[in-house]
């Protein structure tokens, strides 16, 4: 089991990291007491089916039971699980101005400074940040790439960019895809509805793909719509966008947007997108 320890200083970005790690395809448990990781592990590894990676989330909240972490810690890679640490951390000054525009107190506040409580924190911290695999200093990463840094750190097949594509069919008469990212209307195309013998079948049966696809308008339609896919999903993943739904609607939903969705269903998985086809209405 891999096991990912998300711990720094408060205000450093802890929580951005364990989203990161959520999308990368971990299981995440934040703020859990020290004390309780091994026991937690074991519970995991007995009774969870297919849970591999594992993210925990600690920091100074966990107040007296923080001391018990190195303990823990050891026992769990003497028991064969691939451990490791992420700490992130900040300079002062950041940690500050995130602080004051947040309005929120820091863990250790009390009759004392924030940056008394900052500079406590990080004495506090210093033994576990000497034991960390991974350090990352966010002071001058943007949100985005922060997350970004996180994945590639993470993500199990790192030759697969990490983005979700899903290529949906749909039937304008029952509703528009509410979900959709991108929709694109093919009900200008010719309509297999109106020929007899392919009335009663769908866009999933070459029959009627070859005749969607038989007329000009449709090579043309899914060249420059493929075109522009290819251009936005790189834009998409350095923004960080982990799901991107791209839908094609026709008038029932069953033969030419379902024949579009696979085209390009299709087509992006040559690419190495990670990609699921999928028809609400045929």
């Amino acid at each position: 089991m891999k096991i990912v320890i998300v711990t720094g200083l408060s205000g450093a970005g802890k929580s951005s990291a364990m989203k990161s790690m959520e999308d990368s395809g971990y299981y995440c448990v934040d703020n859990l007491p020290p004390i309780l990781i091994s026991k937690f592990i074991e519970i995991c590894q007995y009774n969870v089916e297919e849970l591999d990676n594992i993210a925990l989330g600690i920091d100074i909240r966990g107040g007296a039971f923080f001391d018990d972490f190195h303990d823990g810690y050891q026992e769990l890679i003497k028991k064969g699980h691939e451990c490791k640490i992420l700490y992130v951390e900040a300079s002062d000054e950041s940690l500050v101005k995130r602080y004051k525009e947040l309005r929120r107190p820091h863990p250790l506040s009390g009759e004392q400074t924030l940056i008394e409580s900052i500079r406590m924190e990080r004495v506090m911290m210093q033994s576990l940040r000497n034991s960390a695999d991974i350090i990352i200093d966010t002071s001058n990463l943007g949100i985005n790439d922060f997350r970004n840094q996180v994945k590639e750190k993470f993500l199990e097949d790192t030759s697969q960019p990490n983005i979700s594509i899903i290529c949906n069919s749909f039937g304008f008469k029952k509703g528009i895809a509410i979900d959709a990212d991108l929709v694109f209307d093919v009900r200008f195309l010719p309509n297999p509805f109106y020929i007899s013998e392919l009335r009663e079948r769908t866009g999933n049966e070459k029959d009627v793909q070859d005749y969607v696809m038989s007329f000009d308008e449709s090579r043309v339609f899914l060249e420059k719509t493929t075109d522009l896919v290819e251009f936005l999903i790189p834009q998409y993943i350095k923004e960080g966008k982990t799901q991107l739904v791209i839908s094609f609607g026709c008038t029932g939903g069953r033969h030419r947007s379902v024949t579009m969705a696979n085209k390009l269903g299709d087509h992006l998985k040559k690419l190495n997108y990670r990609v699921f086809i999928t028809h609400r209405d045929s």
